[in-house]
């Protein structure tokens, strides 16, 4: 089965070719620069970059893969979350193409993309597992029980891991997106120099919640401006606020898998490319005598890999494709 895979869920383009759970090709364009001097994704800016940019990608992994488009057997795109004049752009055009090819078409689910990416190449080795994706817009924690069976345990309430990173790296004046600048800066700063709040640590349930330290960090800026005009507090800075999102992180993915009595966590979405956060997933799983599974970090980020393969998983299983009249899923929530 060769599969021809879109993903235009927020900023960037990307098409890849999966055949028999390998990855052919993966491209993508990214619109960081574009969206770079705003602070942050123009949803229109983004559907415009896809348009202009669909065509080229697609035909850019056909060609890497070495695949004509007539030995496509099916079409995937990703149906939602995400920006909804982004998502339509790839999702329409997919379509399309199924049409054009007259083959199957299956719409993905991007959180559930990103909750099976960690199994990429590896599904025969697969085991029940405690799942934390985190990303720019979502912070989850899901108990997947079986291949394509799972249940979500626990979701951010307010702001999103990925999504504090950007904003505080933003009060501290870093460009965007601040999240990978934070870990470059925070290796050498000192986790312990400011000791900011880990919200939800030590609540009962499963849910995330990063509002008020993004809060804290606001108030404490205010009342030490003076810190922000050195390097090495602003180094420190970024490994104190860091370390509170990982430690929340790690704490109650850990805590997850001991309740619900699995052997193996997974991690996924782009936060997960931080250094910090797959170093102390690495340590607390060692230390409790859990299997690690991390998505690859080029699978960590938005890319159209990871909708064709779990696409494939789907049509292996004997789940049906979709008419081609389905729509977009702007709001579509990990079930």
């Amino acid at each position: 089965m060769i599969i021809l895979a879109i993903e235009t869920s927020c900023d960037e383009t990307s098409a890849a070719v999966v055949r028999n759970g390998k990855i052919l090709s993966n491209t993508v364009s990214s619109q960081i620069e574009l969206h770079a001097e705003y602070g942050g994704v123009v949803p229109e800016l983004a559907a415009r970059e896809h348009l202009k940019n669909f065509l080229p990608v697609a035909r850019a992994a056909l060609s890497e893969a070495k695949i004509s488009i007539a030995e496509i057997d099916a079409i995937a795109a990703t149906q939602g979350p995400g920006l909804p004049n982004a998502l339509l752009v790839g999702f329409k055009a997919a379509q399309a193409v199924a049409f054009t090819l007259e083959k199957p078409f299956v719409g993905v689910n991007h959180h559930e993309a990103h909750l099976y990416s960690p199994w990429i190449g590896g599904f025969e080795k697969f085991q029940p597992n405690i799942s934390l994706i985190v990303s720019g817009g979502h912070t989850i924690l899901v108990l997947v029980e079986s291949e394509l069976k799972h249940r979500v345990l626990g979701a951010t309430i307010d702001d999103a891991a990925g999504e504090c990173f950007d904003k505080t790296g933003k009060m501290l004046g870093l460009n965007y997106p601040a999240g990978p600048e934070i870990d470059r800066l925070a290796e050498k700063g000192n986790p312990k120099a400011f000791d900011f709040p880990r919200p939800l640590l030590h609540d009962a349930s499963d849910d995330f919640s990063f509002s008020g330290l993004k809060t804290s960090v606001r108030y404490f800026l205010r009342d030490h401006p003076d810190l922000l005009n050195d390097e090495q507090k602003i180094r420190d800075l970024c490994a104190s606020i860091q370390a509170a999102i990982v430690e929340v992180l790690v704490a109650k993915t850990i805590r997850a898998a001991k309740r619900e009595g699995v052997r193996c966590v997974t991690a996924s979405g782009g936060v997960t490319c931080n250094r910090s956060l797959r170093n102390e997933l690495e340590h607390a799983c060692k230390k409790n005598g859990f299997t690690l599974r991390l998505a690859e970090k080029n699978l960590c980020t938005d890319n159209a890999a990871m909708i064709g393969i779990l696409a494939e998983q789907k049509l292996k299983q004997g789940i049906p494709a979709q008419d081609l009249d389905e729509e977009i899923k702007p709001g579509w929530v990990l079930a």
